[in-house]
């Protein structure tokens, strides 16, 4: 395995690097808490006009036709800038679905605008009380003529009023995993939408559907294997999440370095005593080894390998890095780190907050712990045997 980054994705870090420091500045950051879009005009012009919302599309609609390695080296920068927007939901988990189940027609007719920006799908999956595996799934799709009629009520709705349309989880039928996923217009009659606000000022939806008719057009894949596609991409989109939470830690980590060699008490830099230092470096080393964690899972996809133990290890690890990184850079920076006016706490917020979502620690634990004790044969020394 080699994680040398090759000159193109040098290239491309520097490139998203330098768009985040002109448009995902911390007042940009701060523009968009508690807003009901969540979008920087600006910021997502220039995802536009880079391609960087194409990054996971092939070329042949349109897309940069970019590896898993290579968009998790974007995912670091902007997790370094908590850049806010709906990428990851639509360029990302949107595509992810449509590639792995989406009709030539829905391909044709969603990719293309989705990686140009025109189109923003976010995804409507978790409800109120249930958890994150396909029994949490409990909103109904009754059949009725030729179509769908849905009623019931999600939560966690990433960036919903920005959308044009929602990629919805539905139960079909009794099995734990009879699942399906359906596209549905933000605006059509019987969906309602009430924003949430979470520790991190983002942009959440609480979206009610109340008889929501769907046709048969719109479900997406084959009967029943809506939660077998959503895994899937799951288990990919998580790798992009780690890398997010790893370009974070380590912005967080380096702010605060430069903090403790500015401030001082006692006449020298507060950096300078022993206490605060083994902090910083302990620090250091756990957001290293997140980023060779994280690179290794984006580096085992790309070579065709099973993710079902690095993507869950990655983001488990990741993120708690990222969140015990920043409570670590918060009692550094003492009391201001927990006032407004000072950035860390922007940092500290947004890590407890992708901690919980997207898979929590429980879940990513428990998903690890099956593929530990039930290896089929694989071992922790031979991880990718197939």
């Amino acid at each position: 395995m080699d994680l040398k980054f090759t000159e193109e994705q040098i290239i491309l870090r520097d490139m998203v690097k330098s768009l985040c420091e002109d448009y995902s500045t911390m007042e940009t950051v701060r523009a968009v808490e508690k807003d009901p879009v969540g979008v920087p005009t600006e910021l997502w012009q220039q995802m536009r006009e880079t391609g960087l919302l194409g990054m996971m599309l092939p070329e042949e609609h349109g897309g940069m036709g970019l590896g898993m390695l290579d968009c998790a080296v974007i995912f670091q920068e902007l997790g370094a800038g908590l850049a806010p927007g709906p990428y990851f939901d639509s360029a990302v988990m949107a595509v992810n679905v449509l590639k792995l189940a989406g009709s030539d027609a829905q391909k044709k007719d969603l990719l293309p605008a989705i990686g140009s920006g025109e189109l923003i799908l976010s995804n409507a999956w978790l409800e109120p009380d249930n958890g994150f595996g396909p029994q949490g799934v409990q909103l109904r799709a009754d059949q009725q003529g030729e179509g769908y009629v849905l009623n019931g009520v999600k939560r966690h709705v990433f960036y919903a009023s920005a959308a044009q349309k929602l990629i919805v989880l539905a139960r079909t039928g009794d099995a734990a995993d009879a699942v399906d996923l359906f596209l549905v217009d933000v605006d059509a009659a019987g969906v309602t939408l009430e924003q949430q606000h979470s520790m991190a000022w983002d942009t959440q939806y609480k979206v009610t559907f109340d008889k929501v008719q769907v046709s048969a057009a719109d479900r997406i894949g084959a009967e029943g294997s809506g939660w077998a596609t959503w895994e899937a991409a799951m288990y990919q989109g998580i790798i992009l999440l780690a890398a997010w939470a790893t370009g974070g830690a380590d912005r967080a980590l380096a702010m605060t370095v430069q903090y403790a060699k500015e401030r001082e008490q006692f006449d020298k830099p507060i950096g300078a005593f022993q206490a605060l230092a083994h902090y910083m470096s302990d620090a250091y080393t756990v957001v290293e080894g997140a980023k060779v964690l994280v690179l290794e899972a984006a580096w085992a996809f790309d070579q065709g390998h099973d993710i079902k133990r690095l993507a869950p290890m990655a983001k488990l690890f990741a993120c708690k890095t990222f969140r015990d990184t920043t409570a670590k850079c918060e009692q550094i920076h003492g009391g201001y780190g927990f006032t407004l006016e000072y950035d860390i706490q922007l940092y500290f917020r947004r890590a407890k907050q992708l901690q919980m979502n997207w898979w929590d620690s429980r879940y990513l634990e428990d998903l690890v712990a099956a593929e530990v004790l039930d290896t089929d044969g694989r071992t922790i020394d031979d991880p990718f045997k197939v």
